[in-house]
C-alpha cells in the first residue's frame, strides 16, 4: 500500500521527511511537492484548486498499481478530497481512504483574504499557524524564495469552496488539534461526503497538532489501514 500525503499551504514534501519509515516495510510514504518550492522552485506557482488537483491526479496514474490513502493536511486535505474525485471515476477501487486533518469540509470553507495581505502580514500569519521552516521566514534572502508559495497556497486554500457535497467512494476519516481554530464539529461536515461512515479523533495541540503528536497519529493511521 502506499500513503500519499499532501502538504499544508506553505508546505513542502519534506515536512514528512520523517513518516519515510514510520510504518514499516509494507507501506510506502510519499508526498508532494507543489510546483515553486524545493527542487521546483524555478516553476511557476498555481494559485488555484482546480489546475493543482488536475496534475496531481495526472502524477499519480503510474503509482495506482498499489492501494493508495490520501492524508492531507489543512489546504492538503482539500487537496486531498479534490484528487480523490478526480481519480475515483476509474481507479476507485485503488484508493482504500481518505485521512483528512484541520480543515473543514469542502462545502464548509469559508472565504479567507490572507492572500492579500502585505508580505509582512503574510509572514505573520505562517508564523501564526506554524508548519513553515522559521529559518525560511527569518533570513531576507531565503525569505524572498519562499514568499510567491505562500502566497499562492494561501490564495489556494482561501478561495477554495465546494458547491456541493460531492460523495466519495473510499472511507473517510479526520483528526484534528483540540486546540485548533477548525474544531470538531467543523470537521464532522466530512460525513456529508462520506456516505459509508466517517469517524473522527481529536489530538491535544493546535493546527500543528501533528509535529508533537507524530507517533501517536502515525500509530493511529496504521492501525485504520493495515
Amino acid at each position: 500500500m502506499r500513503i500519499v500525503c499532501l502538504p499544508h499551504a506553505g508546505g513542502a514534501a519534506s515536512f514528512f521527511h520523517s513518516w519515510g519509515k514510520a510504518f514499516g516495510g509494507g507501506i510506502e510514504v510519499m508526498a508532494a511537492c507543489y510546483p515553486g518550492r524545493q527542487e521546483r522552485i524555478a516553476e511557476p506557482c498555481l494559485d488555484s484548486m482546480a489546475p493543482l488537483a488536475d496534475a496531481i491526479a495526472e502524477e499519480l496514474i503510474p503509482f495506482l498499481d498499489l492501494p493508495v490513502v490520501f492524508f492531507g493536511h489543512s489546504m492538503g486535505a482539500s487537496l486531498a478530497y479534490e484528487v480523490t474525485l478526480r481519480l475515483q471515476n476509474e481507479y476507485g477501487d485503488r484508493i482504500a481512504g481518505l485521512l483528512v486533518s484541520a480543515r473543514e469540509a469542502p462545502h464548509r470553507t469559508t472565504p479567507k483574504t490572507i492572500h492579500l495581505r502585505d508580505d509582512e502580514g503574510l509572514i505573520a500569519e505562517a508564523r501564526r499557524l506554524g508548519g513553515t521552516d522559521s529559518a525560511l521566514l527569518d533570513d531576507p534572502g531565503l525569505r524572498e524564495l519562499v514568499l510567491p508559495a505562500l502566497r499562492s497556497d494561501f490564495r489556494i486554500a482561501g478561495t477554495y469552496r465546494a458547491l456541493e457535497p460531492v460523495p466519495v467512494q473510499c472511507p473517510v476519516f479526520g483528526y484534528v488539534g483540540e486546540q485548533d481554530t477548525v474544531k470538531a464539529a467543523d470537521m464532522q461536515e466530512w460525513s456529508q461526503v462520506s456516505p459509508g461512515g466517517f469517524g473522527l479523533r481529536v489530538f491535544p495541540g493546535g493546527h500543528f497538532y501533528l509535529v508533537a503528536e507524530k507517533d501517536e497519529l502515525v500509530k493511529d493511521i496504521a492501525g485504520r489501514i493495515g
